[in-house]
């Protein structure tokens, strides 16, 4: 998946590069502080209309952001009730991203560092609406810890379909949230894999690695990401890196490999 968080006014020429290069599902959120999903949606329309592709075939995702994650461009009015902020958020990501339904519908991330609020329930609710008329295919939550997840999982009608965490391998590479994931049939997206695990991406472990399947170090931790279980995100902003990244599925590692990287630092 491509994450286009910080990208600004390359996000459009970005999206369309990882597009070009072959990546069918693109990350973005309804936060302006951190995302301009609106060019996300020009770079995807742009490509259907020069039939790279079709909407069918890009996966789209998106979030909903609570008013102490936004800046003063908000999405939203910010005197309205947390369904009506959600209603209208996710009708501006449909215009933003000239589309009729969201592949998948993310909140980004809980209203406190730990246990779920009322305000949750009430935007988490409110998303298991859309869900039920069909314009959010499926809908996850971001930022989210073990307990949060649990208690959500618990009690949602609609229960989350996707986790999205910041993974960093001195948790073993989230293993908790991950394992409750894998019991639970939900889909583990892991992004700042290269970013928050630098260490790791230069170590010898995955040198020796990317040595005997020829790809990049990067490519590597992305291999293991899949088969350990997580769909990984990248937010690549070099033409070769993103060919780089998606090599990950030339080749494989072996059992061995992926126990030694699930170990190297956690």
């Amino acid at each position: 998946m491509y994450g286009t968080a910080w990208k600004e006014e390359r996000t459009e020429a970005l999206t369309r590069a990882a597009l070009g290069a072959g990546f069918r599902a693109i990350d973005t959120a309804n936060q302006r502080r951190h995302y301009v999903e609106a060019s996300v949606g020009n770079a995807v329309r742009a490509a259907i209309a020069a039939g790279e592709l079709t909407r069918g075939e890009v996966f789209l995702q998106t979030k909903f952001t609570h008013l102490g994650g936004q800046d003063h461009r908000l999405p939203y009015d910010p005197k309205a009730d947390l369904a009506t902020q959600v209603r209208q958020s996710f009708e501006s990501s449909l215009e933003h991203l000239h589309t009729t339904y969201i592949d998948s519908y993310v909140l980004h991330g809980p209203s406190s560092r730990s246990g779920l609020p009322a305000s949750d329930w009430v935007v988490w609710r409110a998303m298991e609406e859309l869900q039920r008329a069909g314009t959010a295919r499926l809908i996850g939550v971001s930022n989210v810890s073990l307990a949060q997840l649990a208690g959500l999982h618990a009690d949602a009608a609609v229960k989350p379909a996707f986790v999205q965490n910041r993974c960093f391998a001195s948790t073993g590479w989230d293993r908790d949230v991950r394992a409750f994931c894998a019991a639970h049939d939900i889909t583990y997206q892991g992004f700042s894999l290269l970013t928050a695990n630098a260490d790791v991406v230069r170590s010898s472990l995955v040198g020796r690695i990317a040595a005997r399947v020829g790809g990049s170090p990067a490519a590597v931790i992305f291999r293991f990401a899949i088969q350990a279980g997580m769909l990984p995100l990248t937010g690549a902003t070099n033409p070769e890196h993103l060919r780089d990244d998606l090599a990950c599925f030339d080749f494989e590692l072996s059992a061995g490999e992926v126990i030694s990287l699930e170990q190297l630092a956690g």
